[in-house]
């Protein structure tokens, strides 16, 4: 499980393609190292990491560096397929009991993608506009909670009609995750919020006997 609160974006250092696998080494600082860490608890194998907001397990760690095994189906459905040596990616700690969740309930499995179709930028603001299948948009309502990259985020302005949402990023976020940095034509990782869908799903099938 995961909160959406990014800890950081780091550097992808190696990445290997075999037949139906993706190998990569995401570079990260002792200092950071710690504030990954739960207190003194630090990074080990099999710990569960948000990458780009898709839930991954850590296969080996040498250093400063660890590494991820992603498969066919993942790099399918995601952007991790189209991810380059030196490309940055979002970073978060699976959350541990006790721990504050400050964005809201993610699990690190996406739900689709969706395409930047503009971007608007004024003083300490940018706000960016995606476009998605129109299907999962009974899902994404305004006011209600998307996670884009894994980073937990409030929907401004939903148009179902038009399989179009818009989200407001403020100067710490851009300044933690790779959103200060995208552009038109870039594609992120979505995951509808649990609840949202369950809610949706259940009033369609008693609106349906």
């Amino acid at each position: 499980m995961f909160t959406g609160i990014i800890k950081g974006k780091f550097p992808i250092v190696i990445l290997e393609d075999k037949p139906g696998l993706r190998s990569f080494e995401v570079a990260i600082s002792t200092v950071s190292l710690r504030v990954l860490s739960w207190q003194d608890e630090a990074i080990s194998l099999g710990s569960s990491i948000s990458v780009d907001g898709v839930c991954l397990t850590v296969v080996q760690i040498t250093n400063d560096r660890v590494r991820f095994d992603v498969m066919e189906e993942t790099l399918r459905k995601t952007t991790l397929g189209d991810l380059k040596e030196g490309d940055f990616v979002n970073i978060e700690r699976s959350a541990k009991i006790g721990d504050e969740i400050g964005g809201h309930v993610m699990s690190g499995h996406v739900s689709t993608i969706a395409e930047i179709i503009s971007v608007h930028e004024s003083e300490n603001n940018k706000a960016m506009t995606f476009k998605v299948d129109p299907v999962w948009m009974k899902y994404i309502l305004s006011k209600g909670f998307i996670g884009l990259d894994g980073a937990s985020l409030t929907v401004v302005d939903a148009k179902k009609d038009k399989g179009m949402f818009q989200v407001w990023f403020i100067p710490e976020t851009l300044r933690l995750t790779r959103f200060g940095e995208k552009k038109v034509g870039d594609k992120v990782n979505v995951e509808i919020d649990a609840m949202t869908q369950a809610i949706v799903e259940t009033v369609e099938t008693i609106m349906q006997k």
